[in-house]
């Protein structure tokens, strides 16, 4: 028989593993699948669960309803379902008439209570393939996961060897699965969507047509993305032979699963709605808190635990889990293993979502405490044992103050981020309340503690780590960047003796997966800046005279003033950043101290104020009080609002610049942060804790640009190092680049220029995008993606491939660096975009998570002064050396400044970048003669300068009112005149020369 390597074949197999662990096959049809088209139940299955395990109460509705009690049970647990939603009624059951009915059982914490094990086992797993789950079509899903018919997971499977991928089977759901059928709609029935390959797992809570998001759910590979390789069976295997079986299941429904609740508020900060989200745990955290608590049941109290978890990976929703299975651990006597778990935080979201989280799985309140009031209250709740207990590292030292004596127990101590500055005596004071130690012992050690303390950052390791193991406390620590003494303290020894994490989900893996951005794709030093700009500026060929007027003064300025340094950043921000993210973007300026803060806070309201700009305003965030030359300031008195009030006030609208020392350098998660302006020294953790405040995603955000005056490359490579395997961080590129990757793409012969202008008119129209404009832009795109797989071999698709990303990464690093100005690469670079997400993909290469035409994802950006409009996605990796054997030449030190400099130093001047402009529209207008352009190609040099001595005298005194200083100069200093008609001479000849030719 020959082997089946379809998708049937993999849904073989996983239907096999199933039914091998106790799932039962069961196959929709006939009646049974009409009644599931109605009710998008297992009918049939759900009843008889409901018989097996709870006859009563089926015979107490049976008297009520006679023989109508399965319709009516039907109908009551229906409207139950489409009001609590499927998450709810299984964990709490449904009641009707006086009657509780469970819909499933939930594995007991103790096999003790023989009762709640018997009931586990009537439970009833189904897996069913190809069910037709629609009155309205003849659609079916490959494979369906029911409890007690009650429908769980539904998957989508696809094989590479059919030539079709995980990708095809998202597109299915987004692209086949109407959001409208009863067995997909949000909340009320299916919980989860899978889709399938071999190689790698997506998942969802919400189909919403092309708004589908997918979660990877892959275990990782070597620190990235996808799975690892297994011997004899599929990488993704363990999706069905781990998360899948029965126990499992029911675990992380009745113990993981939970309805999310954020606010939507309107741009003054008023909550007008509300947005639910099902969260399902991706598989790194169903991982991480499993083995924790395995751990703990193995080992008891007393040992450390530390989990680097990069940003992205979901800490929040991981430390809610583990402090809820934590506080419900029990021996095997069946006692609490923790009088209490205490989650030390800052993070205000932590607080409602882990009391949201408890809440729900728990149906009961008081489980959590959160501290918000003084010492007493924390006081309180340690006395009294309260399961889970929130709150701030500082009110620890109080408690020595408020509680006597009393019966000290056994804690697990969740600390947020390992690395946190909160930290000193609080730290040492919560572990000599904790511990079994003296209170004299604890006071000792505190005192050598704060004796030896080197940086604020490991005040928190120093001072936890008291003589001796806490035999009573457990320390879960979890942070995206551990030191070398927070490895010491809670990382576990390998076989090679040194400390690791107990569960890592790496930096590169967030990023691959695409749930943070990599901040070092458009990171760029001030003399990379400088220097990209001046080849952006001077060369000809990559941005005409015209564009060369409008060229920021900020590309020559000095970098060490304050006030030059404003302008540089304010410009940049108004030419580039602040029409990233539909208009939203917002910046972090990065100072070297508080007074530096204070200064810039002065500088940036001064610089904005006499510009006028009226769209724009900056904030700054310091501690305390800096005293400059005996005037104090302080961050509300110079904001003009409370501290508390900074993070949603930078929020709205209003506030686009964030200026801080110090503060906001960590923990603080601002999506809209788009760009970063550093003016002070960063290294080790500092500067990828720092840089990391840029990368989260949100809608529309694509990209990050920093900006670096004081660090070079290979200081902030070596930063991240550790944390992630840095690639890509280079000094410099050539502008001219761009125009070998466009001859070599153009070579190809996949699209033509008649189409790249039909791509641009449907993205520059003005109009608004509509489903038809989708249409139109495909049409368009499969042209070239046909020319694509029949003309080109596989290896030339590679190259075009290559080129085509490689060409929108230099193009969107070079617009991050400033004004340019080539309409038509900017148009193959528009296109490029759309195309590459509909070019045939291979197994091996990263995949978009976005739809792959979804024209909702792209935002217009105006580049400057409204001449074009523009979109920016993606990052660029720089190479220093040049594109193939055509890349342009290294361009000499800008002559036009090196000139004024020159002018400046013989005749005593202070002509500035302004002049040098006014000097270039000498040079443009006299290029632009055609009598002259006549004259040039005519008579040779010698000759040729009677006539221009003339033309030059009438430009410059038609050019009088422009820049009087400069051109008065000109006629009256017949030296300073010589000078700089002879500069000007010889480009000014070569330029006429060459006009039409």
């Amino acid at each position: 028989m020959a082997v089946d390597y379809t998708e049937k074949g993999l849904e073989t197999n996983i239907e096999e593993c199933l039914v091998q662990s106790g799932y039962r096959n069961r196959n929709i049809e006939a009646n049974t699948l009409e009644d599931f088209k109605k009710y998008a139940l297992d009918v049939e299955v759900l009843f008889e669960f409901l018989e097996n395990s709870q006859s009563k109460e089926m015979e107490r509705l049976r008297k009520v309803y006679k023989e109508q009690t399965k319709v009516k049970v039907l109908e009551r647990l229906t409207k139950e379902l489409n009001s609590r939603g499927m998450i709810d009624c299984i964990r709490h059951g449904i009641k009707d008439y006086g009657v509780t009915l469970k819909l499933a059982f939930n594995q007991p914490v103790s096999y003790m209570n023989q009762t709640l094990t018997e009931m586990y086992t009537k439970n009833i797993f189904t897996i069913s393939r190809q069910v037709y789950y629609s009155s309205q079509n003849k659609n079916s899903i490959d494979m369906l996961v029911c409890i007690n018919g009650l429908p769980i997971a539904v998957m989508e499977l696809k094989n590479h060897l059919t030539g079709q991928t995980v990708d095809d089977a998202k597109r299915q759901f987004m692209n086949d699965r109407d959001p409208k059928e009863l067995l997909f709609q949000f909340k009320k029935r299916a919980i989860v969507f899978f889709a399938v390959d071999p190689d790698e797992v997506y998942m969802t809570t919400h189909l919403e047509k092309e708004r589908t998001f997918f979660l990877p759910f892959n275990k990782g590979n070597n620190g990235g993305k996808g799975n690892p390789v297994i011997a004899d069976d599929y990488k993704t295997s363990y999706l069905w032979r781990e998360v899948l079986q029965k126990n499992s299941l029911i675990d992380i429904l009745f113990r993981f699963v939970f309805v999310k609740q954020d606010d939507i508020k309107d741009s003054t900060g008023e909550i007008i709605d509300k947005r639910e989200t099902v969260i399902f745990p991706r598989y790194h955290q169903l991982d991480v808190v499993r083995k924790v608590e395995g751990d703990v049941k193995q080992f008891g109290v007393g040992s450390n635990y530390l989990v680097q978890h990069s940003a992205g990976s979901g800490k929040t929703n991981s430390i809610s889990w583990l402090a809820h299975r934590l506080a419900k651990l029990h021996d095997q006597e069946d006692n609490a293993l923790f009088n209490s778990v205490i989650v030390i935080t800052d993070r205000r979201v932590l607080d409602k979502q882990l009391q949201d989280a408890v809440y729900q799985l728990e149906h009961k309140a008081g489980m959590v405490a959160k501290i918000d009031k003084d010492s007493s209250q924390l006081a309180s709740e340690l006395v009294n044992n309260t399961r889970i207990i929130i709150t701030t590292l500082q009110k620890f030292p109080f408690i020595m103050e408020k509680v006597g004596e009393f019966s000290r127990g056994k804690y697990a101590i969740i600390i947020d981020e390992a690395h946190s500055s909160q930290g000193g005596k609080a730290a040492t004071a919560m572990t000599s309340i904790l511990s079994n130690k003296s209170l004299e012992e604890a006071l000792e050690a505190d005192r050598l503690a704060e004796e030896n303390l080197e940086d604020i950052d490991e005040k928190i390791i120093e001072t936890i780590a008291k003589s001796g193991k806490q035999d009573n406390i457990s320390f879960f620590a979890f942070t995206a960047t551990p030191k070398a003494k927070t490895l010491e303290k809670f990382g576990r020894k390998g076989d090679d003796g040194k400390p690791h994490a107990f569960h890592v989900y790496s930096m590169r893996q967030a990023i691959e997966e695409g749930f943070i951005l990599d901040v070092l794709k458009n990171y760029t030093t001030y003399k990379t800046f400088y220097k990209v700009a001046k080849k952006i500026e001077d060369d000809p060929e990559v941005s005409s005279k015209k564009a060369s007027k409008q060229i920021a003064r900020y590309v020559s300025l000095h970098p060490h003033n304050i006030a030059q340094k404003t302008e540089i950043m304010i410009e940049h921000f108004r030419r580039v950043t602040r029409y990233k993210i539909g208009g939203r973007a917002k910046a972090m300026v990065v100072t070297s101290s508080r007074l530096h803060a204070v200064k810039y806070k002065q500088a940036f309201d001064k610089y904005i104020t006499d510009k006028g700009y009226e769209d724009m305003k900056a904030v700054v965030a310091f501690s305390g009080t800096v005293d400059d030359q005996g005037v104090s300031y302080t961050e509300p008195l110079m904001n003009g609002f409370g501290e508390k009030e900074l993070p949603e006030k930078f929020h709205s609208e209003e506030y686009k610049v964030l200026l801080v020392a110090e503060k906001y350098q960590t923990g603080f998660d601002e999506p809209l942060l788009h760009t970063m302006y550093v003016d002070k020294k960063l290294d080790g953790i500092k500067a990828v804790q720092t840089l990391s405040r840029l990368n989260r995603t949100c809608k529309g955000k694509n990209d990050t640009f920093v900006l670096d005056f004081v660090n070079e490359a290979d200081e902030i490579k070596e930063a991240f190092q550790p944390y992630y395997e840095v690639t890509g961080l280079e000094e410099t590129t050539n502008p001219n680049l761009l125009y070998d990757l466009q001859r070599e793409l153009n070579a190809c012969q996949v699209y033509t220029e008649q189409e790249i202008e039909e791509v641009g008119k449907l993205e520059f129209n003005g109009k608004k995008k509509t489903p038809k404009t989708q249409e139109k832009l495909n049409s368009i795109l499969d042209v070239a993606v046909e020319r694509f797989k029949k003309d080109l071999a596989e290896v030339r698709q590679e190259d075009f491939k290559s080129a085509s990303t490689k060409y929108i990464r230099t193009y969107s690093f070079i617009l991050q660096i400033g004004p340019f100005v080539d309409v038509e690469l900017h148009k193959l670079y528009v296109y490029l975009n759309f195309l590459l997400k509909k070019l045939p993909k291979h197994v091996s290469e990263a995949v978009y998570l976005a739809d792959e035409v979804a024209l909702e994802y792209y935002r217009n950006t105006m580049v400057f002064e409204g001449s074009i409009s523009l979109q920016v996605q993606g990052g660029a990796e720089l190479k220093p050396t040049s594109h193939g054997g055509g890349g342009g030449k290294e361009e000499p030190v800008d002559k036009l400044s090196s000139i004024i400099n020159r002018l400046n130093d013989r005749f005593g001047t202070d002509f500035t970048e302004t002049d040098r402009l006014s000097y270039e529209q000498i040079v443009e207008d006299i290029i632009n003669n055609e009598d002259l352009a006549q004259k040039a190609k005519n008579n040779t040099k010698e000759n040729f300068k009677f006539s221009y001595e003339k033309a030059f005298l009438d430009i410059v005194i038609g050019r009088m009112g422009q820049n009087e200083k400069f051109f008065m100069k000109i006629l009256e200093d017949s030296d300073f005149k010589a000078t700089v008609m002879e500069f000007m001479f010889d480009e000014i000849y070569k330029g006429l020369s060459s006009r039409g030719a």
